[in-house]
C-alpha cells in the first residue's frame, strides 16, 4: 500500500450528502489524507446503488433525499454528535446550498460544496425572469448571506474543478506571465494586489478553456444523454442563461446581451441557453475549438474578485467566462436533447472510468491581452494517469475530488473565516495538496486570437482593433 500524506485530522462527524459520482470518488481521497473516525461519517443520499463502497467501510449510509421540510432535523443530530465540531460535504442536487450553509453557522460545522444550488425548481422556474434565474442571482444569495453574516465557521463555497481548482490556477499563470514578461509581482496577497497585478500586466480577459477528448468504448446509444460527470448538473446549467463576467475593455453590449439590476454588476447576460451558445477558445491539445458557452460561478467571481476600482467606480476588469468543449458522446446528447426543445433525453448515463476506451480531460485557464498574446495554464489528465491515481472516477471526477479534497484540508485548517469563495483562498496550500492528482500540469504561450482564419468565405463584422472583444469571440 502506498504511503499516502495526512494532510489533516478531523475528530468530528463527516457528513456527505449525496454520493454520486463525486461522492463515491472524494472518499477514498478522504480516506488517504484526512484523519478521520469512520464510524463517526454518515453519508445521506436518495439513490443506493453504490452503498456497498459504504457498508465495506463501516460507514453509515441514510438512503433519503433532504427537503426543505426535512433538512434541519435529520442534519443537526449528525452534525452536532459526540461534541465535536462536524463537517458538512454537500455533493447533491436539489438541496439549497444557502439553507445548508446558514444550518452550519448555526451549529458551529464546517461545510463544503462545489456549487450554489438552489430547491428543486428553480431553474425551469417561469415566474422567475431570466435574470433572476441566472448563476449571477443564485451567487448574491450566499453572497447576501456573507454580507449578513460575516465570520463564523468556514463555509467553503463552490470548491470543485471549476469553479474551484480554476481560480488557483488563474494565481499561479499571473504570476507565470509576471516571470516570463519582467513585470515586479512581488507576494500579493489581498484582493486589491492581485486585480493590481492583473492590470499591470494586461490581462483582458479569461477563458476557462476546457477540451474533454475522454471516449466511450461503446457509442451513445439514441435517446440516452452520455456524459462524464453529473447530467443533471450539466443539463441544469446549460438551460441556464450564458453568462459572462464583462470586462472594461468591452464596447458594446452584444445584441442579446442584458446586464442585472442588481449585485455588484460585474457580469451580464445573453438571451439564451448557454448549451446553445457557442465561443472561439483555445487549448493546448485542441488548438482552436468552438466551445460552449456556459454559466459558470467562477465566471462571476473571477471577474470579481480582480475588479480595480476608483472613486466606487470600476476602473479594471478582466472578461470571464467558461469555454468548454465537452467529451463527444455529450456534444451529440446537447445536441439531440436541443432538437427536442431542450427537454432531456428519458435515459442518461455517467461514464465510468471502465466505460472510457481513452483520453484526456484538458482543463486550464487561458489568459489573454498581455504581452506575450495568450497563457494557458492547466490540467491534462487522463483517463489512463486517473486509474492509476484513484478508483472509481474518471479524469473530470478527479480533478473535481481533490479540489474538493484541498478545500476540506484548508477549511479544517482555517476553521473560522466565515462563507468564503475558492478565489479568496490559499492558492499555494490548495494546490500543494490537489497537485498530485491532476497529471501533467503545464503552461503554454499561444500567438492565437478570436480573429485567427477569419474573413474567408463568408464576410463578418469584426473588431480589429482589439481582437480580444467578445464580439469577436461569439460564435454567431
Amino acid at each position: 500500500m502506498a504511503e499516502w500524506t495526512q494532510h489533516a485530522q478531523f475528530d468530528g462527524p463527516i457528513v456527505m450528502v449525496g454520493f454520486g459520482s463525486i461522492g463515491k470518488g472524494v472518499l477514498p481521497l478522504i480516506e488517504r489524507h484526512l484523519g478521520f473516525n469512520k464510524a463517526r461519517m454518515t453519508v445521506i443520499a436518495p439513490d443506493d446503488k453504490d452503498r456497498a463502497l459504504l457498508d465495506e467501510r463501516g460507514i453509515a449510509f441514510r438512503h433519503m433525499g433532504l427537503t426543505v421540510d426535512n433538512y434541519v432535523e435529520e442534519l443537526r443530530p449528525l452534525l452536532t454528535a459526540g461534541g465535536h465540531q462536524g463537517f458538512l460535504v454537500n455533493l447533491s442536487v436539489d438541496v439549497s446550498s444557502v439553507a445548508l450553509v446558514q444550518l452550519c453557522r448555526d451549529l458551529g460545522a464546517l461545510y463544503i460544496d462545489t456549487v450554489v444550488e438552489p430547491w428543486p425548481g428553480f431553474y425551469t422556474d417561469t415566474r422567475l425572469t431570466v435574470s433572476q434565474r441566472s448563476n449571477y442571482a443564485l451567487r448574491e444569495t450566499m453572497m447576501d448571506a456573507k454580507r449578513a453574516h460575516p465570520g463564523g465557521s468556514t463555509a467553503v463555497t463552490t470548491c470543485g474543478a471549476n469553479p474551484g481548482m480554476v481560480s488557483w490556477f488563474v494565481k499561479q499563470a499571473l504570476l507565470d506571465i509576471a516571470e516570463a514578461t519582467g513585470t515586479p509581482a512581488g507576494e500579493p496577497r489581498t484582493r486589491e494586489d492581485w486585480g493590481g497585478l492583473a492590470r499591470e500586466l494586461g490581462i483582458k480577459g479569461i477563458h476557462i478553456a476546457e477540451r474533454d477528448t475522454q471516449r466511450a468504448k461503446i457509442p451513445k446509444p439514441r435517446g440516452v444523454f452520455v456524459n462524464t460527470w453529473s447530467v443533471e448538473g450539466f443539463v441544469s446549467e446549460g438551460l441556464q442563461p450564458a453568462e459572462l463576467g464583462w470586462g472594461t475593455h468591452e464596447g458594446d453590449l452584444p445584441p442579446e446581451g442584458r446586464r442585472h439590476d442588481f449585485g455588484p454588476d460585474c457580469a451580464i447576460y445573453l438571451m439564451r441557453p448557454g448549451a446553445g451558445t457557442r465561443v472561439r477558445s483555445w487549448t493546448p491539445t485542441a488548438g482552436p475549438q468552438h466551445a460552449f458557452l456556459v454559466t459558470h460561478n467562477e465566471s462571476i467571481s473571477i471577474a470579481d474578485y480582480f475588479t480595480v476600482s476608483e472613486n466606487g467606480k470600476p476602473v479594471y476588469r478582466p472578461t470571464c467566462h467558461y469555454a468548454y468543449h465537452p467529451a463527444d458522446d455529450a456534444v451529440l446528447s446537447l445536441h439531440e436533447m436541443a432538437g427536442a426543445q431542450w427537454v432531456r433525453q428519458p435515459a442518461w448515463h455517467i461514464l465510468g472510468e471502465g466505460d472510457i476506451l481513452d483520453g484526456i480531460d484538458e482543463l486550464g485557464v487561458l489568459l489573454y491581452g498581455h504581452a506575450k498574446n495568450a497563457y494557458w495554464y492547466g490540467s491534462q489528465l487522463s483517463i489512463e494517469d486517473t486509474r492509476a491515481l484513484a478508483p472509481y472516477q474518471n479524469a473530470t471526477g478527479l480533478q473535481v475530488t481533490s479540489a474538493v479534497l484541498a478545500g476540506m484540508v484548508w477549511a479544517i485548517e482555517n476553521p473560522e473565516r466565515g462563507i468564503v469563495e475558492a478565489d479568496e483562498m490559499d492558492f499555494r496550500r490548495c494546490l500543494e495538496v490537489q497537485m498530485p492528482y491532476l497529471g501533467p500540469v503545464v503552461g503554454v504561450y499561444t500567438d492565437w486570437t478570436p480573429l485567427q482564419d477569419r474573413g474567408g468565405l463568408f464576410p463578418e463584422e469584426l473588431d480589429r482593433t482589439d481582437p480580444w472583444r467578445f464580439s469577436n469571440v461569439l460564435v454567431r
